[in-house]
């Protein structure tokens, strides 16, 4: 493989990785569980994602690999954590391009309503193919412009906010002020409230730890990799805390889902007529930017358990630009399932953002596998790195014992997942895939790495 991801396409690459759709449409149904003290849930899930980030920071500054997590799972672990590592992230990347696929269909008929939605989610995952197999640069790129439309909304949309809530405009010159956050309650959910909407946040990070993956094909990865870890975290804090105190400080919290999307309501409020039909464009880049990570990330990881022998060795072959085209295509193609259900599902379920939603959350589970993984590993990597850490400018704060606060927080959040109604499927989804990749495991490859452990301890 080639090294040729810059520090500006990887800060992108991780930011892109985690403001989606989610936030431009979805960011009413969080707001809806706890009220504005959803603030706090986005601050205190941020600064565990940075606990994450930098422990896995820590190591692949030692080592950057493209296996990333998935390797040092298998490293510090146990080969079945880097196995399961590896499949979860494949199956978190082409479940959340199958539901970006599907949406595509849905903001193309904003325009035209007799669009046939299978169309632009064929034309999408064809170009995102041949884009990621012209050569990682070419990946990067157009990451980096996907993120930057993104954010610019983003910034532009907090801008605007600020403006509405301090100088009143679109309000007749008189500022709305910030009562919002507290005139109709400010933990309206109480307690069970405000851990199901930190699970649903959780959520919304999960995909931050693409970067990761990116550190085989950057260019000067140390120097690249603490420069993007050290900045993504914090401005994706800024723009999602930033975002959502301009919507519930603007919006009473109880009327948000009567408004539509809020950022869409947000422009239209100081007189931008064609607000909606910016932020169906914005949304529109969201879903390719989803996708072009998802082709990424889950076709390096392929690539990685192919050459650890556990696909066929033909997935580790590279085209003249450093590309892994086999895993390329196949993740293109297991991402394309979502146009054939953009024809199937319809004929079962009429309501098209059911469809989304039913797809996307079968995702969280396996998407939060990696961020176990890294704590765990970082864990045992200390301890036999320790004589690498003596001088090394990017280790984990507070470890060992962040490392357990963050499992425990973590895995509380998994708990209620399974409470809340809205999140047990998904999470039941998740327990299944993984059941029968572990039994998969052992049945398949363990009893051949047994057999050659035990055949090379023989020759030793």
């Amino acid at each position: 493989m080639q090294r040729k991801l810059t520090a500006r396409q990887m800060q992108m690459i991780a930011l892109g990785g985690t403001i989606g759709v989610g936030l431009f449409m979805g960011s009413g149904s969080t707001i809806k569980w706890t009220g504005p003290s959803v603030l706090l849930a986005y601050i205190i899930s941020g600064m565990f994602l940075y606990l994450i980030m930098r422990a896995m920071g820590e190591m692949l500054y030692v080592h950057p690999t493209t296996g990333s997590f998935s390797t040092f799972a298998r490293e510090y672990m146990h080969p079945v954590f880097g196995y399961l590592t590896a499949w979860s992230n494949i199956f978190q990347w082409i479940v959340v391009g199958m539901s970006e696929m599907i949406a595509l269909g849905g903001y193309f008929r904003f325009w035209w309503p007799n669009l046939p939605e299978w169309i632009p989610g064929l034309v999408a995952i064809t170009f995102l193919c041949i884009a990621n197999l012209v050569s990682v640069k070419m990946f990067g790129e157009l990451e980096f412009w996907f993120s930057l439309i993104k954010v610019v909304t983003i910034i532009l949309m907090i801008i605007v906010g600020l403006g509405v809530i301090l100088f009143g405009f679109g309000n007749g010159g008189h500022p709305l002020g910030i009562s919002n956050l507290w005139t109709h309650g400010f933990f309206t959910g109480g307690a069970k409230g405000f851990i199901y909407a930190i699970a649903i946040v959780l959520a919304s990070y999960q995909g931050v730890e693409l970067i990761g993956i990116t550190a085989g094909e950057a260019q000067n990865p140390q120097e690249t990799l603490v420069k993007a870890i050290r900045s993504t975290v914090f401005r994706i804090l800024i723009f999602y805390v930033g975002a959502i105190f301009v919507i519930v400080s603007i919006f009473p919290w109880d009327e948000l889902n009567s408004v539509g999307s809020p950022f869409v309501q947000t422009f239209a409020k100081i007189g931008i007529t064609a607000a909606a039909s910016i932020i169906n464009f914005v949304v529109i880049t969201a879903a390719l930017s989803g996708s072009n990570s998802g082709i990424y990330s889950a076709s390096r990881m392929a690539y990685t358990l192919a050459e650890e022998g556990q696909l066929p060795k033909k997935a580790v072959q590279l085209n003249k630009h450093g590309v892994p085209y086999i895993t390329v295509i196949a993740i293109s193609l297991g991402i394309g399932i979502g146009v054939i259900l953009n024809v199937v599902l319809p004929l079962i379920y009429k309501d098209a953002s059911q469809i989304f939603v039913m797809v996307y959350s079968s995702s969280v589970l396996p998407g939060m596998i990696p961020w176990f993984v890294i704590l765990i590993s970082e864990i045992d990597f200390r301890k036999k790195k320790a004589d690498e850490l003596v001088n090394h400018p990017f280790t984990m704060p507070w470890a060992p014992y962040s490392n357990y606060v963050t499992l425990v927080f973590l895995v509380i959040t998994l708990f209620f997942m399974f409470l809340n109604p809205e999140t047990r499927i998904s999470i039941l989804v998740g327990v299944v895939f993984l059941a029968i990749m572990t039994v998969l495991y052992f049945v398949k490859f363990h009893p051949k790495e047994v057999a050659k452990a035990k055949q090379q301890s023989k020759q030793d």
